[in-house]
């Protein structure tokens, strides 16, 4: 079973930024973060209370390619090192409304990038406080 860890959340000022790390556990050898099925696109999204939970970006691992959502663009990049089978997302000029509980989530082929429903693997979160 696939399984997703993420880490570097914390309490930033308003204006600073974060490195978020979702490392991606695949217990078969056999297979890597580009090769298995159900890691096809990685992605993160966001928690906040009282929102519904939304995507902030994601990459296809085996093209890189990525798409980053409108609440974020120009101020995020997601990146993938194969190497260390984790996906990064750094945010910069954070802002209190990005606040919220970041959780990583991997998908098979298929599905819109942006539709939860897509992603059958989801790691816990770590959580960013923005404060002014």
């Amino acid at each position: 079973q696939v399984q997703l860890v993420e880490s570097g959340g914390g309490s930033v000022q308003d204006g600073g930024s974060v490195r978020l790390s979702c490392v991606v556990r695949i217990p078969d050898s056999r297979f890597s973060i580009t090769t298995h099925d159900d890691t096809y696109s990685v992605g993160w999204f966001r928690q906040s209370p009282g929102k519904e939970r939304e995507a902030v970006a994601a990459i296809n691992t085996r093209s890189e390619l990525d798409n980053l959502a409108a609440i974020l663009k120009g101020r995020s990049r997601i990146s993938l090192d194969s190497a260390k089978s984790t996906v990064d997302l750094l945010i910069v000029g954070l802002k209190p409304a990005d606040t919220g509980m970041y959780i990583c989530a991997a998908r098979q082929w298929g599905g819109r990038w942006s539709d939860p429903r897509a992603y059958g693997i989801w790691g816990q979160g770590t959580q960013v406080t923005v404060s002014s």
